[in-house]
């Protein structure tokens, strides 16, 4: 189990900050974690902050702290080697001189958390510096979302305290659903950093093009398939949700039902994901989470896919 927190004002500081950039940039995040306990939604809320800063490093420098190392190096990819060095010092060291940091590694140390899965982060944000797009789901899952998405579930695992090692696949799942859910959602914006997070191959297949910023036929038809794709995800995640004690169990389900209704809203708006971000409205945000507190975390859910009955190939 994990200690009582340390009462260092250093510490408070930096939990309080974490818990702020959670809440600005990762909604969800913020709303799901409100039915956790303290100390499990501060620890939420150090893993989101940590990769929300890595992303800020590589993506919008003009929103990086001024006190995280680096800041003011105009290249991003040794910004990001900066600030990567920071973090592998200071989990040497066991603490840190910013409150932010020192929050990170406090966090990680109560909870054990696997430093190899920080690891595959660091180096999926290094893509981004180099990578624009990718040729299959297959390069795009394995080569980039194993380290940006996948692994985010991974680190969440220990705070959420799962009732079975069982419960590391779907968790790894709904990180995958999780980030292609942006992926759909952001192309627009993932545009103007010259960047296209969808297969190439699945884009050709359909005639689609998302430099023309256009919903067309082919558009629609290419979107389809990957929100279908995106929803089988969630179907793999929704299992896991029953491998959480109660207070996890409702976070996670809350924070997937109100990111599987970004797909819905996609949909409705006919697969324009050019105009401006989709996002899902507060009072819909409410409903949800009344509904997970009235009739339990496993209503709702995505239903799980049914075994094939079609004889197996020999």
């Amino acid at each position: 189990m994990a200690r009582s927190l340390h009462p260092d004002p250093r510490l408070a500081a930096g939990y309080a900050r974490c818990a702020e950039l959670t809440e600005r940039h990762g909604t969800t995040y913020y709303w799901g974690a409100r039915l956790l306990p303290r100390q499990q939604r501060i620890d939420v809320y150090t893993v989101y902050a940590l990769c929300r800063l890595a992303d800020d490093i590589v993506d919008e420098p003009e929103r990086v702290d001024p006190a995280v190392p680096g800041a003011d190096v105009s290249d991003p990819g040794e910004r990001l080697r900066l600030f990567e060095r920071h973090f592998w010092d200071s989990v040497d060291a066991g603490h840190a001189a910013d409150p932010v940091m020192a929050a990170v590694v406090d966090s990680l140390q109560r909870r054990g958390t696997d430093p190899e899965c920080f690891d595959r982060f660091f180096r999926a944000m290094e893509l981004d510096l180099t990578r624009t797009t990718w040729q299959t789901w297959e390069d795009l899952r394995d080569g980039y979302m194993e380290g940006s998405a996948a692994v985010i579930g991974e680190m969440m695992l220990p705070v959420l305290e799962p009732l079975t090692p069982e419960a590391k696949e779907p968790a790894r799942a709904l990180g995958h659903a999780f980030q292609l859910t942006n992926f759909l959602r952001d192309v627009g914006e993932d545009l103007e950093r010259g960047r296209v997070y969808l297969p190439q191959e699945d884009l050709q297949r359909h005639g689609a093009d998302p430099w023309e910023r256009r919903v067309t036929p082919a558009w629609r038809s290419m979107m389809a398939e990957q929100v279908e794709r995106n929803r089988a995800l969630y179907r793999a995640a929704a299992p896991g949700v029953a491998m959480l004690p109660g207070p996890g169990a409702r976070c996670v389900a809350t924070a997937l039902r109100m990111y599987a209704r970004i797909l819905d809203l996609i949909e409705e708006n006919d697969y324009d994901v050019f105009s401006g971000r989709l996002r899902v409205s507060p009072r819909r945000k409410v409903g949800i989470l009344a509904d997970v507190l009235v009739r339990g975390p496993r209503r709702g859910l995505p239903a799980s896919p049914r075994p094939s009955l079609a004889p197996r190939s020999q």
